[in-house]
């Protein structure tokens, strides 16, 4: 049998025709820190299992990576519903959904007829392990799109089958574990071995599946509950399955139909009743001059925020929107992280001494100019904003790191009303592709920025990785904290930001490093129809990103 030459990590190695990469990466699992997950082909990221290129340049991604921490979760959901399928039958396999994900649980939840009992839960763990430690092979197999529907709605679920009713490619990935067959958006370790760590939880009506992180991805952290993000996800669910929405192939549907204008009324409605609600919440406490709103990048602060306060001005309230983001500390005084970037999702990007002077001085009735911050030249500037505080006022401060009191540590503690808001995603891909809340947020970073700021894709894909840690540095551990928590996220809005996101990420060349990033996100946008904004109300948070909205953001 010939040989065939592969450069790896810019050493030639030879290896058999018909070696896969499996094979390759056994000579090189000592020389990382965490397992080998994917491999890099010629610049593209291939599994595992796939037969090795000729002459290809090879490179590894591991599970502390993005891409590689993503394929274990996915190999762990399809371990978990293959073990359940073992169980509790095929019929019950299908009754369960991957809803969402708090910290490092996803949160799997029941269809009527299947009970997940500590009974259960112990069945379905012993399972699970069995199947892991028997390391048995996860392959793939590519069929016409037409079969895989058939696959699908003979397995009875309708849900990849009406996915697929939209697909344009011609094909379908497929894969089979132990004879159980289900499709998943992304890639596939090799095996079951490789998940070797996971624990299961009763939460709720449902349970949790707990994995590890990608910065630990040996060690299986106590997972840590977070009843008020868990609330507000779960109320997001619940109005998707009232509004008939709970995959991209019900949102398809729509579309098709001509039945998104009545929706999106809808949906724009019952946010608005949800504002309405937290606005009277803070009028009934009394006594607030400060409603503190933080969330992640891109949770449409800043819309939330005008759209609060013409709320409060209907009790009456003079409410005045001020943005965080304006009290940046002037470019040059940027602190920078471990690579030499900017950070500017660290409290101390912010000028925290000057906020506060600023917030107390109009506390005690004192006229205060307000500074604007230039994004473009990186420098604050003043513009005459010039404010002063009666009995009515109230100002309706946002920013990301509204909730931490280090940030407004001047002001006392009864005249704080907190608000967490974040864009958290109900839709899923199909019941057991679930979307991230970080893509969702992704795709409004990219779209804005490029409006607003002038970014390119490629910029805003770099930062990312950077944004996300402030965001668990700095956010996330405060969430709990808020007096109330709003969700932002829109169930139309990934079909919205399409067709604003997609010329963006085909600006990103194959070759450059964000590229692989860009190209997943191009991936995942082809599972929607596109629709136009135009209908979009004028004061909707969508708006804060594609354009054309009332307010000033």
């Amino acid at each position: 049998m010939s040989d065939v030459t592969l450069r790896i990590r810019g050493e030639e190695k030879h290896y058999p025709s018909d070696a896969h990469y499996l094979d390759v990466v056994k000579e090189y699992a000592g020389s990382y820190d965490a397992a080998i997950a994917l491999v890099l082909e010629n610049g593209k990221i291939r599994e595992l299992r796939r037969t090795v290129r000729p002459g290809a340049e090879v490179d590894f991604i591991t599970l502390k990576q993005s891409s590689g921490h993503k394929t274990f979760v996915r190999t762990a959901i399809l371990l978990m519903v293959k073990a359940i399928d073992d169980v509790c039958g095929h019929d019950k396999s299908k009754q369960v959904k991957v809803e969402f994900a708090i910290g490092n649980g996803y949160y799997i939840s029941p269809k009527a007829g299947l009970v997940t009992d500590e009974a259960f839960l112990e069945k379905l763990e012993a399972r699970m392990k069995e199947l892991a430690e028997a390391a048995l092979p996860i392959t793939k197999r590519s069929v016409p799109t037409d079969e895989a529907r058939r696959i699908f709605a003979d397995a009875g679920m309708k849900d990849k089958e009406e996915l697929f009713r939209f697909r344009r490619s011609s094909t379908v990935n497929i894969y089979t574990l132990d004879g159980y067959q289900d499709y998943y958006y992304g890639y596939m370790l090799p095996d079951t071995s490789y998940v070797n760590q996971f624990g299961l939880k009763r939460y709720e009506n449902g349970f949790m599946l707990i994995l590890p992180g990608a910065n630990e991805p040996d060690t299986l952290r106590e997972w840590q509950p977070r009843e008020k993000l868990f609330g507000a996800l779960q109320t997001a669910d619940d109005w998707g399955r009232k509004l008939g929405i709970d995959t991209v192939g019900d949102l398809n549907e729509k579309i098709c139909e001509g039945g998104l204008e009545e929706l999106i009324l809808l949906q724009e409605a019952l946010q608005e009743r949800r504002i309405g609600e937290i606005a009277k919440h803070i009028v009934d406490r009394g006594g607030v001059k400060f409603v503190m709103i933080a969330g992640p990048s891109s949770s449409g602060k800043t819309t939330f925020s005008h759209r609060l306060s013409v709320q409060l001005a209907s009790y009456g309230l003079k409410p005045h929107p001020i943005g965080v983001d304006d009290y940046f500390k002037n470019r040059q005084d940027t602190p920078k992280d471990e690579d030499g970037n900017y950070n500017f999702e660290c409290l101390e990007a912010i000028d925290v001494d000057l906020f506060n002077s600023d917030m107390v001085r109009l506390l005690n009735g004192e006229t205060v100019e307000l500074p604007t911050f230039n994004f473009k030249t990186g420098q604050r500037e003043y513009k005459g904003n010039y404010k002063t505080l009666g009995s009515d006022d109230i100002l309706v401060i946002e920013g990301i790191h509204a909730l931490n009191d280090r940030m407004s540590h001047a002001l006392p503690t009864a005249s704080k009303f907190k608000i967490y808001i974040s864009a958290l995603t109900s839709l899923n891909v199909d019941e057991h592709n679930r979307i991230p809340t970080t893509d969702g947020r992704l795709l409004r970073r990219l779209v804005r920025d490029a409006r607003t700021r002038g970014a390119s894709a490629q910029r805003t894909i770099s930062m990312w990785p950077s944004v996300r840690r402030g965001e668990e540095e700095n956010i996330f551990p405060f969430q709990e904290s808020a007096d109330e928590t709003f969700n932002s996220a829109l169930i139309y809005e990934l079909a919205a930001l399409k067709q604003f996101a997609e010329p963006l990420l085909f600006s990103v060349r194959p070759g450059e490093p964000e590229y692989h990033e860009a190209n997943r996100m191009l991936k995942f946008l082809e599972y929607f129809l596109g629709m136009s904004t135009e209908d979009l109300p004028k004061n909707s948070i969508v708006r804060e990103f594609v354009g054309g909205s009332c307010f000033n953001v």
